[in-house]
């Protein structure tokens, strides 16, 4: 039964493990940058999504959905497509965190975190989604050719 369970829901599991480690990412680099250096919260949030970005591409490359491109062409095509989508799931995450910081005042270090907490969240979602059904989803009869 657990072996059953394991196996139906091994990659939401790890995708769920690897989220946890990427928004660890994602929101220590913010905290750093913004919080703590005091730098614009834009530029904090791209910074750190990008260093998300990174950390969830390998991830999710290796353990998560078990993509086995190994030619160049395929892995370029993989990583602009990885790229692309958490592009789009970085617009949420700006809107997000202007409308939480900026426009409705959330901006003591705590509240800055609840608010990057929240949008988080949303984000890795979203990300799975896109990652299951559009960015991973050609890997999946790839080791049986």
């Amino acid at each position: 039964m657990i072996k059953q369970l394991w196996s139906k829901y091994k990659s939401i599991i790890a995708y769920l493990f690897w989220g946890v480690v990427t928004t660890v990412v994602n929101l220590a680099v913010f905290q750093i940058l913004s919080p703590g250096l005091h730098w614009n919260v834009e530029v904090a949030t791209v910074l750190a999504w990008f260093a998300s970005v990174l950390v969830a591409y390998f991830t999710n490359k290796v353990w998560v959905f078990g993509s086995h491109y190994t030619t160049v062409s395929d892995f370029v095509v993989e990583i602009l497509r990885f790229f692309f989508y958490r592009g789009l799931t970085l617009v949420i995450d700006m809107i997000i965190t202007y409308v939480g910081i900026q426009v409705l005042k959330f901006d003591t270090p705590l509240q800055q975190f609840i608010v990057k907490f929240i949008d988080n969240v949303v984000v890795v979602i979203t990300n799975y989604i896109f990652s299951k059904w559009l960015i991973f989803k050609d890997n999946r009869g790839i080791e049986d050719k």
